[in-house]
């Protein structure tokens, strides 16, 4: 399996993250891509290559023009501003607040496309995330032109990000890209598949009112985990995508014979759909120690939802996701993948 990675995530690296009332390290940071890294080299899967210039026509497609223009130059109006510290979000367009016009002051601006603020922006943020954009494009090509499967080591993540609002440490949505690259390569029907352990409300959202992408998430209940507002097992698509969305909301403490059943469920859903391509957000969070996560899934239980996966015989694209045991993240998502190469 080809892994596409770019050295440019270390531009991407907030000091500050806001948790339980106060400033910590991020638990999104560089080192959890070192950790992958030294894991796929351990395990032999060394052909690690590094993606060409990002295509910006997809994304421009797929995202708000206003919100591309705040992400690139937000650091610049911060600092023009006269702000010293990284760009948070401190204010939102709460419920029945006027929600449709973003301020012209960056402190409001930023609010406006942000969904939470526990995701800071950068100097590098930008770079970073179009980097991460690339290598997601890069994997699709490879699969595209006939490979059976590729591994797009994306960071920052993407699956919370929509198509105007950034937070849950993603501003791209790189998931959403490929399956909108496998679609504009023929893909009649193309299904996304979300294992991390948060709710993937960004893919859910640029594709809710679609039928051409079926959308499946395993995570956290949102009246327990983040994102907290989307996520119920009624959402199911709206107009022409009614039915082509599917989420398994699980409740705190849930273990392996639990997901292990909804993830069947959900690739049978996907069978029955007719998907011709796959994609994968490869979040590990629903990893048992780790920190901002409450499944109970262990190391072997990764293997053989690879196993399972596999099963589809799809064409598949897996985007890097969630993950912060850090010293675990690694082990977990190639456990993934070596499970999908040995079906």
């Amino acid at each position: 399996m080809k892994v596409f990675f770019s050295e440019e995530h270390r531009r991407h690296f907030p000091q500050a993250e806001l948790c339980g009332g106060e400033f910590v390290t991020p638990f999104e940071r560089p080192s959890r891509v070192e950790y992958v890294l030294g894991r796929l080299n351990e395990q032999g899967l060394t052909d690690i290559v590094a993606p060409g210039p990002v295509d910006m026509a997809p994304i421009r497609a797929m995202c708000d023009p206003g919100y591309l223009d705040f992400l690139e130059n937000a650091w610049d109006e911060w600092k023009a501003e006269g702000f010293a510290g990284e760009v948070i979000a401190a204010n939102f367009p709460a419920r029945r607040m006027q929600i449709f016009r973003p301020p012209r002051n960056i402190d409001g601006k930023v609010g406006y496309y942000s969904l939470a603020s526990e995701t800071a922006l950068t100097n590098g943020t930008w770079a970073a995330a179009l980097s991460s954009a690339a290598s997601a494009q890069a994997a699709q090509a490879h699969v595209a032109a006939g490979a059976k499967s590729a591994f797009a080591l994306c960071r920052p993540p993407g699956h919370h990000a929509t198509a105007d609002m950034f937070g849950g440490y993603c501003f791209l949505n790189n998931a959403a890209l490929v399956a909108e690259a496998f679609r504009r390569d023929g893909a009649g029907r193309v299904a996304i598949l979300d294992i991390d352990f948060h709710h993937g409300n960004g893919t859910q959202d640029i594709f809710f009112g679609r039928g051409d992408v079926f959308f499946a998430s395993l995570h956290g209940a949102p009246e327990d985990a983040f994102p907290y507002f989307l996520g119920y097992a009624d959402e199911t698509g709206i107009g022409t995508g009614e039915g082509a969305n599917a989420n398994y909301p699980m409740l705190p403490g849930t273990a392996y014979d639990v997901w292990s059943g909804a993830l069947d469920t959900a690739l049978a859903r996907i069978r029955a759909f007719g998907a011709e391509a796959l994609v994968i957000s490869l979040g590990t969070d629903a990893y048992k120690d780790d920190p901002i996560s409450f499944f109970k899934l262990d190391c072997p239980d990764f293997l053989d939802a690879g196993r399972r996966i596999g099963s589809l015989g799809l064409p598949t694209v897996f985007c890097m996701e969630g993950g912060y045991a850090i010293e675990q993240v690694g082990i977990n998502a190639v456990n993934v993948l070596e499970g999908f190469l040995d079906a």
